[in-house]
């Protein structure tokens, strides 16, 4: 029988590299997808196979899969975890800016899921994991065209797991908290670049505080942490639908669920004051 082979989108560092990882030690025959080839460079070394592919190109994507279907015959499990966070006061993030966030981090994962849900369809089995984030269950400000992503991100995904059980296709989301990764820096620059300036100057800095204190190992957790709960997704023969990850993830999402709007605005205009 041969092994079984999974797809992780933006593998070129943090989440997605360290998944591959333990994907690959799990036993699974593993292909790392990012825009940028020469970062993977780490992970084909330890047999892990690389191609770069941009989660906003379709041809990129569509090739992608085909290539895989082609050397392997088969796609056990897709690991969506392409995706940045482009902070800024809703008011100055310009909208093409905003068009890009969703077709990285909502278009491009779905359309990934379209490719491969025939084959595993054909197959009668699959595994969809989607990375989102404690993001889609909560928000905070300069973060509105983000959050937004990953809500869709969350709702696409809840959708979609009753769809594809008739198929024999779980669909599973996995919900980080602060991780310590690049999308804490890219958050940040964007933020800075966005809204330094103007009505929003002040609240923008308090927000890249709040953004900054995410590197900090009290607060924050690895990437390793992340992708252990990934190949749990994987390999667990009855998957829950989500899994929140990291430090104050659980926390986090059971104060959401439990305290009133009005409540749950209090505690984010506190952390954010």
């Amino acid at each position: 029988m041969s092994r079984r082979v999974a797809i992780v989108t933006g593998a070129s560092s943090g989440i997605g590299e360290q998944t591959a990882l333990a994907l690959k030690k799990e036993g699974y025959e593993v292909y790392a997808v990012a825009r940028r080839l020469d970062r993977m460079q780490g992970l084909a070394d330890q047999g892990v196979h690389v191609f770069a592919m941009d989660v906003t190109d379709d041809a990129s994507m569509t090739a992608g899969i085909a290539r895989v279907m082609e050397e392997r015959g088969r796609i056990d499990v897709l690991v969506n975890n392409a995706g940045y966070g482009s902070y800024g006061a809703l008011e100055d993030v310009p909208i093409d800016e905003a068009r890009r966030q969703f077709e990285v981090n909502v278009f491009g994962l779905a359309r990934l899921i379209q490719l491969v849900t025939p084959h595993m369809r054909a197959a009668k089995q699959g595994r969809i994991i989607n990375v989102s984030s404690i993001g889609g269950k909560f928000y905070e400000p300069m973060g509105s065209w983000y959050h937004a992503t990953k809500f869709a991100v969350e709702g696409l995904s809840d959708s979609l797991r009753i769809e594809l059980r008739p198929h024999g296709i779980d669909v599973v989301i996995i919900e980080p908290g602060p991780i310590r990764t690049e999308w804490n820096q890219t958050s940040r620059d964007n933020l800075v670049a966005t809204s330094r300036d103007g009505a929003y100057a002040e609240q923008a800095e308090t927000v890249r505080r709040v953004l900054e204190s995410g590197d900090s190992r009290r607060r924050s957790s690895p990437p390793e942490v992340v992708a252990r709960k990934i190949v749990k997704a994987a390999v667990s023969s009855s998957p829950r639908a989500r899994y929140p990850v990291g430090k104050g993830a659980g926390t986090l999402m059971t104060a959401r669920k439990l305290l009133p709007d009005v409540a749950f605005d209090a505690l984010v205009r506190r952390v954010y004051s």
